[in-house]
Order: C-alpha cells, then sequence, then structure tokens
C-alpha cells in the first residue's frame, strides 16, 4: 500500500503518527510524507531553518519516508494563503502519489494551521471517481489537539496496536526534532508521548496503541 502522513509542520507526523508509520514500514507499505510549511527570517535565524532542514532529513530516515514533499507555505501564517492555492498543492500531490491511506491533522486543533490543512485535505482526497483514497483519518498533536478543547473534540475512533518497538521507534524520531522537544511536564516531551500511548492502549484493552478519528473508509 501507499500511506501519505501529511504534516503542517515538521514534526507533526512523528508526534501524531510515529507509531503507525512505522507499523507501515514494517509491513511493506511505501510511506510518502508532505510537510507543509517551512520558518523563515526574521522570527527564525537562517541557522535555524538550516538545523530543522536536517531534523526533517533525520526523522524520514528513521521512520523509512520513501518521498517527501515540501510545500514551503509560511508557518503560523496558513491563513494568509489563498486556500485554494493548498488545496490545489495538495491535491496536485495525492494525485502523484495515489496513497491507499492519508493521514491529517486534526479540524479540532488550538493550531490554526492544523485546522486549515485538515479542511484542505478534505479537499485534496475527496471521493471522486477514480481516487486511490480509501482511507483517510486524522492524528493528534500533543500541545495542539488537547488545547483545542474549546474549538471542538478530538475524538478518537480508530485505534492501531503498538509494540514497545514501535513506540521506541516514534520517540526517535521525535528525538530528531531537537528543536521541538520539551521537558516534562510539557506535552512535547518523551515522557509525556510513551504515557500517551500506555493511555491510548489502555483505552482498548492492549499495552500501547495511537488513536485517530476515522473519517471516511472505503470498503471494496
Amino acid at each position: 500500500m501507499k500511506i501519505l502522513v501529511i504534516a503542517p509542520h515538521g514534526d507533526d507526523e512523528a508526534l501524531g503518527a510515529g507509531g503507525v508509520l512505522t507499523k507501515h514500514a514494517r509491513a511493506g507499505d511505501t510511506l510518502y510524507r508532505c510537510i507543509v510549511t517551512k520558518t523563515y527570517p526574521p522570527e527564525w535565524p537562517t541557522s535555524f531553518q538550516k538545523e530543522r532542514e536536517r531534523e526533517i532529513a533525520r526523522s524520514g530516515e528513521i521512520l523509512h519516508i520513501t518521498k517527501t514533499f515540501s510545500l514551503g507555505f509560511p508557518t503560523v501564517k496558513l491563513d494568509t494563503v489563498p486556500q485554494k492555492e493548498l488545496n490545489d498543492r495538495l491535491s496536485e500531490i495525492v494525485k502523484e502519489v495515489r496513497p491507499d491511506i492519508v493521514y491529517t491533522t486534526s479540524g479540532a486543533d488550538l493550531n490554526r494551521d492544523h485546522r486549515i490543512v485538515f479542511e484542505s485535505t478534505l479537499v485534496a482526497a475527496r471521493p471522486v471517481p477514480g481516487s486511490s483514497v480509501k482511507k483517510l483519518l486524522s492524528y493528534e498533536v500533543v500541545s495542539e489537539t488537547e488545547w483545542g478543547r474549546n474549538l471542538g473534540i478530538f475524538n478518537p475512533n480508530y485505534y492501531v496496536p503498538l509494540t514497545a518497538e514501535d513506540v521506541r521507534t516514534k520517540l526517535s524520531a521525535m528525538k530528531a526534532y531537537k528543536s521541538e522537544l520539551r521537558e516534562y511536564p510539557h506535552p512535547r516531551s518523551l515522557e509525556v508521548l510513551e504515557t500517551l500511548a500506555k493511555l491510548r492502549g489502555s483505552e482498548i484493552g492492549c499495552q500501547l496503541a495511537e488513536a485517530f478519528a476515522l473519517i471516511r473508509e472505503i470498503k471494496l
């Protein structure tokens, strides 16, 4: 199968779907990643931008990403980009990759970039004749999904059990994003990510899991 994970920012894919991507890679599926935005000066110095590119590359190697699409839209400024432009760019990637499964962020997230990407993904993955997308899911991103509860609720209804090795790989992919890691008890700490995997596992009677909101599944 072909898998496409859409991430508004580099690190969202590791935070929200690092475990399931690891399982897909182990199963022999081909993984594609789309990172929608990038940082820019003067808010982020050139040295930070170069390091972020290295972080993205390292995480891609850990998660066995075959190809990364970088759209280059401005971070935290997606609301300044015409929605049609983002819709069209994501649609082009979906047409090129022809993924069977698409993972994207939640429409209930605090971060506006996340909500915009969610909306554009719905457009790009529309179930029109000839579409390859058979399953569309949104993932949770700690410090964005739970902080956006006043905007809506991420209600997981699709769970993927993980092994301890899956979680270790997910944490390793997140470690690659050194600039985004925080110390516990911040949500973006490794301790919280591991605890979340345990919590989601407990919700379905297993040790570890990732949780998603299933938007649509087409059974053949």
